[in-house]
C-alpha cells in the first residue's frame, strides 16, 4: 500500500459578471483545489475560503504546507480530518478523501452515502447587486430557469424594493432574497413588509450575524420565511436558532465538508428546520461534492458553475434548474470544460 500524499493549488475563476453583495465585489473567484495520491489514484477536491470566515486561498495552502498529513489510509477519516484543521482548509481535505474512497470503491459518492440521485432539488441561479438595467439583462439571461435568488441588502430601502418590483414584473418564477447581514432588525421588519406582495419564497440572512433574539423579532413581524447563512457555519449553532428563523442554509467550507455538511443537515431535520444546500464562488468540483448531499435538503443554491467562465472540471449538469449528479465513481468530476445547461 502506497503512502498517502496531498498537493495543493490555486485555482484563479473570473466570473461571467462582476459579483456584488452587500459586503463587496469580485469578478474572479479564488479557491484552492486538492489532489489526493492513493495506490495509484487520485481524489480531487476544492475548497473556497472567503475573508468573512477568516480564511483566504493563500492561508489554507500554507497550512498544509505546515501540516502534514496524519496518516497514509485515505479511509481513517475521523484521524485524517481533525476539527483542529480550519474549516475551510478541513473542507478541501474532506472532499478529496471522499473522492478518493469513491474511486476506489468504483462507486459514486451519492450511493456511498445510500442516496437515491433522482431526488435531487432545483437549484436558484443568483443574481448579484447591479444598476436596473444591468440586473434586468441579468434576469433576461436565466431564460426559463425555474427559481432565483436576488442580491439584496445595500442601497436605499426604496431602491431595493423598486428591484424587486421590476424583476417579479418581468418574471414568473421562484424568487428567494439574500441580504447577506445588510440590513439592521428595523430596517428588515420595513423591507420585508414591503416585499411580501411579490411572492417572495423567503429571505436569507437579513441582519448581522450573531443576534438570535433580533432574527426571532424580525421573523415574528415578516410574512417571508427566513433564513439563515452567516448565523448558521456549523451544527453547534444550530440549537441557539431554534425558534428564531424558519430555515438554514448549509455550506461545505462552512461546515468542513461533507462530514460537517451531513453532521449539520441531521440536526437541523432534528430541530425541524427547513435546508438549503448552497455554495461560494467556485469551480465544478466543490459544488458537484455539494450536489452530491442535496437529495437530503429542501432547497439548493448550487450554481457556481453559472457564474464563472472558463472552468476547468466539468460535474453536475442542470436540466430546466433541477442537479443532475454525473454517475463517475467517487465525485464523477472530470478534467475539462462542458456545458453545464440551464
Amino acid at each position: 500500500m502506497s503512502a498517502l500524499s496531498l498537493s495543493t493549488s490555486i485555482l484563479e475563476l473570473p466570473l461571467v459578471h462582476p459579483f456584488t453583495i452587500a459586503r463587496g465585489s469580485s469578478q474572479t473567484a479564488r479557491t484552492v483545489v486538492f489532489r489526493v495520491s492513493w495506490n495509484g489514484l487520485e481524489g480531487l477536491g476544492e475548497t473556497a475560503p472567503i475573508a468573512r470566515y477568516g480564511e483566504s486561498a493563500d492561508s489554507v495552502a500554507a497550512y498544509f504546507e505546515k501540516h502534514p498529513l496524519r496518516g497514509d489510509d485515505p479511509y481513517l477519516l475521523e484521524e485524517l480530518l481533525s476539527q483542529d484543521i480550519p474549516p475551510a482548509a478541513r473542507c478541501g481535505l474532506d472532499i478529496a478523501l471522499h473522492d478518493l474512497i469513491g474511486k476506489d470503491c468504483g462507486k459514486p459518492l451519492y450511493r456511498l452515502l445510500g442516496l437515491d440521485p433522482s431526488k435531487t432539488p432545483l437549484t436558484s441561479f443568483t443574481i448579484g447587486i447591479a444598476d436596473p438595467e444591468t440586473t434586468l439583462r441579468k434576469v433576461s439571461e436565466l431564460g426559463n430557469h425555474p427559481v432565483m435568488k436576488l442580491k439584496l441588502g445595500s442601497g436605499a430601502t426604496a431602491t431595493q424594493i423598486e428591484t424587486v418590483e421590476l424583476i417579479r414584473s418581468k418574471y414568473a418564477g421562484t424568487i428567494r432574497i439574500d441580504a447577506n447581514e445588510g440590513w439592521s432588525a428595523d430596517q428588515a421588519v420595513n423591507i420585508l413588509g414591503e416585499l411580501a406582495r411579490f411572492d417572495i419564497e423567503f429571505c436569507e440572512q437579513p441582519i448581522p450575524a450573531g443576534h438570535p433574539d433580533q432574527l426571532r423579532f424580525v421573523r415574528e413581524r415578516s410574512k417571508i420565511p427566513i433564513v439563515t447563512d452567516e448565523d448558521s457555519r456549523t451544527a453547534g449553532d444550530l440549537p441557539a436558532l431554534f425558534g428564531c428563523v424558519d430555515g438554514i442554509n448549509v455550506k461545505l467550507v462552512k461546515t468542513g465538508g461533507i462530514r460537517g455538511a451531513l453532521k449539520m443537515i441531521h440536526t437541523a431535520r432534528a430541530l425541524k428546520f427547513k435546508i438549503m444546500l448552497g455554495c461560494m464562488v467556485e469551480s465544478q468540483i466543490l459544488s458537484t461534492a455539494a450536489a452530491h448531499l442535496s437529495p437530503l435538503v429542501d432547497w439548493a443554491d448550487i450554481d457556481g458553475p453559472f457564474l464563472t467562465k472558463d472552468d476547468p472540471f466539468s460535474g453536475i449538469t442542470y436540466e430546466r434548474g433541477k442537479i443532475v449528479l454525473p454517475d463517475g465513481p467517487g465525485l464523477g468530476v472530470r478534467e475539462g470544460r462542458h456545458c453545464v445547461g440551464m
